[in-house]
């Protein structure tokens, strides 16, 4: 149904997501469009504009159309059976200059490559600071990037988009795995359609694509956290891992680490006693620490190697008033875990920069796209401001760039980094 309507962007607390000014627009409800199952707007924008993150021109639309439209609450959140206003490509393009956006250019013959980086879900910090050093580098080698991710941890909801993708005959796709083994097909579908395939953060199956990119080696990453916990704990007590989720690659393998870290002899006195998975959902995360403080009322310590985890674990401490009587440290944000640590809840952690990771990322993409790599080990990937880094084989055709060691942050570095990321 056609309808002319009138979009007010207001100032809200909502609308801090993006830029927002107080103008008005004339557009029209080019389609409606009847929200279904596994929809969200990233992915419809994406269908009908060809840019995921035109998003907010669907749902400023929407809130604007009235009548049996849906009133959306947040960008994040779509119910089976919503109905959406759909502007045309031209209208849409208005109402994103009206918040200071612009609608994704399409792609000029010879200018570039188009990079497309699939992340594990929506709403994780984390993967928005991937997103913002990825376009600087797309931006320094002239590339059109797309950044997309499901709605939830889900597999089936990854694979999704990159048929998607391959439809739309990108250059390179790249994801953070939900399952490494589920995302081999698909890869493989990929590189049969002669698109370069590789994953980042959280590793697919070397069958199932050509490269790696980690921001860290998996072992350092696993004993370091080990290491850091043991301080806290005097190398004595019960702990336990409070991980995102169990079929994620980068976590079962710092996991694995940390079990083989704690065969050293020196930790004879400290005893794993739970790994639980949050699915790197806040309540669910908190609720799974709740539950390892009542299955476990000598418990000394938790590691949680996710960020979304370690906040929603300093959270449920603090409530509980455990701070103090129970370790915490793992891989978390600056900005989401300054507080813990200023508090004394969290004595330390680490993590690497993910604007680093993302910068890091489209490079290596490119590069691939380029044909810059082969890849193949023992060759060098020119990274950028991050400088020239190694293809290496981790065995069995497990070729990996790695982005560098963790970072380790206190009350004595956290304010200087927690308004950086």
């Amino acid at each position: 149904m056609k309808r002319l309507i009138y979009v007010l962007v207001a100032l809200s607390l909502l609308a801090m997501l993006a830029p927002v000014a107080a103008v008005s627009a004339q557009v029209e409800c080019d389609e409606d469009y009847v929200v279904q199952a596994a929809d969200w707007l990233s992915k419809l924008a994406d269908k009908y504009y060809g840019d995921a993150a035109a998003y907010w021109a669907i749902f400023d639309a929407t809130n604007a159309a009235g009548g049996d439209y849906t009133t959306l609450a947040s960008p994040d959140v779509l119910e089976i059976g919503d109905m959406l206003c759909i502007p045309s490509a031209a209208d849409a393009e208005v109402l994103l200059a009206e918040r200071g956006m612009e609608a994704a250019p399409a792609a000029a013959a010879g200018e570039g490559y188009t990079i497309a980086l699939v992340a594990k879900h929506t709403g994780n910090p984390y993967f928005d600071k991937v997103d913002q050093g990825a376009k600087e580098a797309a931006a320094e080698l002239g590339d059109t990037f797309i950044f997309q991710a499901p709605a939830t941890s889900d597999v089936a909801g990854q694979i999704e988009l990159i048929d998607a993708l391959i439809a739309q005959k990108v250059d390179v796709i790249g994801v953070s795995a939900n399952d490494q083994d589920a995302l081999v097909p698909v890869g493989k579908k990929a590189m049969d359609a002669g698109i370069k395939f590789m994953s980042w953060d959280s590793g697919v199956a070397p069958e199932g694509r050509l490269i790696h990119e980690a921001a860290a080696s998996h072992e350092m990453i696993g004993r370091v956290e080990v290491q850091m916990l043991a301080e806290m704990i005097g190398y004595e007590g019960q702990i336990a891992v409070l991980s995102a989720g169990a079929t994620m690659t980068n976590q079962n393998t710092w996991i694995e680490w940390m079990k083989e870290e704690l065969k050293d002899p020196k930790y004879a006195n400290m005893e794993l006693v739970a790994v639980v998975y949050g699915d790197d959902d806040r309540q669910k995360s908190l609720n799974e620490a709740q539950g390892l403080f009542k299955s476990y009322p000598d418990l000394k310590g938790i590691i949680s190697p996710t960020t979304v985890g370690i906040a929603a674990t300093g959270k449920a401490l603090t409530d509980a008033d455990l701070c103090g009587k129970i370790a915490l440290t793992g891989l978390g944000l600056p900005s989401e875990m300054a507080e813990y640590i200023k508090s004394g809840c969290c004595e330390g952690m680490a993590l690497w920069n993910p604007i680093d990771q993302g910068y890091t990322t489209v490079y290596l993409a490119h590069a691939l796209a380029a044909g810059d790599l082969t890849p193949a080990a023992g060759e060098t990937l020119d990274a950028g401001r991050m400088g020239k880094l190694a293809v290496v084989d981790l065995g069995d055709g497990d070729l990996t760039v790695f982005q560098g060691p963790p970072f380790m942050f206190d009350a004595a570095n956290i304010d200087q980094w927690s308004s950086v990321y």
